[in-house]
């Protein structure tokens, strides 16, 4: 993983987390403008699932080409 993709999955790890109410294995979905490494959807799915979640899609409308 170059330098830059570290630093950006470095930057996310630990930002986010689920504050509503109880998931209990619902299927969610996070929608994300655009992926440049992935990290922020790997991030948010993370804090879902250790909410209680259950399986977490995610969706981006661009891609940036490595």
């Amino acid at each position: 993983m170059g330098s830059d993709r570290l630093r950006r999955w470095e930057n996310v790890s630990g930002a986010f987390a689920w504050r509503g109410g109880a998931l209990e294995g619902r299927s969610l979905m996070v929608v994300d403008d655009v992926a440049t490494t992935g990290a922020t959807l790997e991030a948010c799915a993370a804090a879902l699932k250790a909410a209680g979640s259950g399986p977490v899609i995610g969706v981006t409308v661009a891609r940036v080409r490595f």
